[in-house]
């Protein structure tokens, strides 16, 4: 049998790859939100549609990573990459694509004059935070806070 081996292309997110990315999220997560990931995909499309990208294996999107540049946010007056969210179909992982995908992201900050690129990650989350180490990512000098929001009448 002769050696067939897959075409792999990483390239910018486009509104068309919406759908795939519902699918992957729903391999990922096992729930379907098609309206959520509409409104992602068209707020990173308006606001910097070449800092996403999508790999693809065969024609086929089966990873995106969705992120912007932004500057003077949260005191930060240079120019900042921001990575919010990405994925791989879990039948893709190991393949180097999430690599991939984030040195596309990378170049396209560097282009546009960003110096350090930011994301947040939950502390339990291995899987996300292990990738995210291996990228090369350190604890930053940020710190996320949050407070949970009352129901009006409600005491804390």
């Amino acid at each position: 049998m002769p050696n067939v081996q897959s075409k792999t292309r990483v390239r910018p997110l486009d509104e068309l790859d919406i759908g795939s990315i519902v699918r992957i999220d729903e391999r990922i997560t096992g729930r379907y939100r098609p309206d959520f990931w509409e409104q992602r995909v068209m707020y990173y499309l308006r606001r910097d549609p070449d800092s996403s990208r999508v790999a693809e294996v065969d024609g086929t999107v089966v990873g995106f990573m969705l992120g912007d540049v932004r500057a003077g946010e949260f005191g930060i007056e240079d120019p900042s990459g921001w990575i919010e969210r990405f994925g791989i179909d879990p039948d893709h992982r190991g393949k180097d694509l999430g690599a991939q995908m984030f040195a596309g992201v990378v170049d396209h900050f560097r282009a546009c004059g960003a110096t350090t690129v930011r994301t947040l990650v939950h502390a339990q989350d291995d899987g996300v935070g292990g990738f995210l180490k291996a990228m090369g990512f350190t604890p930053s000098p940020l710190q996320a806070l949050e407070m949970p929001v009352a129901e009006p009448g409600a005491r804390s």
